[in-house]
């Protein structure tokens, strides 16, 4: 029998990527973390591709393609991103990144460049893949589809709290603002936007433990 292919889609900091993990644990399949993908693109560009007034220079990262490869590996029993060989799981969650993640996510180049890996991950089935428009566009066939959505509040301090585990120095409010920035360049990008497939399961995770959101999830695709 086939196993299942589960989209979740979600706004920032809805626990998207950590619940998805869980859930691909529980069912046997393997889970793929999307938006770790452009944030290893964002990272590299800011490495390699800036400009002399620190802008990205977008030319440069596209043509620089050919020399990007970005692939998951099990370190201590957690499957990480490694960019180019190189772990880069920490530095992918700076503010940094966060702050130009959007803007290189919404690049046509970039999500083509991301798109037929993603796709050919899931043809097999047993997969889960979390991000902004899997179940819209990568994956609009998924078996179950999922949207998770959560108050700017409690994503602001999920998020805060995320980056002191992780020892980045940071300021509540300025996590806030990239939250709420986010939410508007990922909702009316022209390419791919963020929004609810028609037959997506909305799950409001405000008031739900992450346990809470799991379990409602498995309801759906245990019936």
């Amino acid at each position: 029998m086939k196993k299942p292919v589960i989209a979740i889609d979600g706004y920032s900091s809805t626990g998207k990527s950590s619940i998805s993990k869980i859930i691909a644990e529980k069912l046997g399949i393997v889970h793929l973390d999307t938006g770790a993908l452009y944030r290893g693109i964002t990272w590299f560009a800011l490495q390699n591709c800036v400009n002399d007034d620190e802008t990205i220079n977008l030319s440069e990262l596209f043509n620089s393609f050919p020399l990007i490869e970005l692939e998951f590996k099990n370190d201590g029993g957690e499957l990480v991103l490694f960019l180019n060989h190189i772990n880069v799981s920490k530095e992918i969650r700076s503010n940094e990144v966060s702050k130009n993640v959007s803007f290189i996510a919404k690049q046509k180049e970039v999500r083509d460049f991301l798109m037929e890996s993603q796709r050919n991950l899931a043809q097999k089935g047993g997969i889960i893949m979390d991000g902004r428009d899997i179940g819209t566009v990568v994956l609009p066939n998924a078996d179950f589809k999922f949207f998770l959505t959560a108050s700017i509040e409690e994503r602001t301090n999920r998020r805060y709290q995320e980056l002191l585990h992780l020892g980045i120095d940071t300021d509540e409010q300025q996590v806030k603002e990239n939250l709420i920035a986010r939410d508007k360049i990922d909702s009316e990008r022209e390419i791919a936007p963020l929004k609810q497939a028609n037959d997506a399961i909305v799950i409001d995770n405000t008031m739900l433990t992450k346990k809470e959101t799991i379990e409602s999830i498995l309801a759906y695709v245990k019936k």
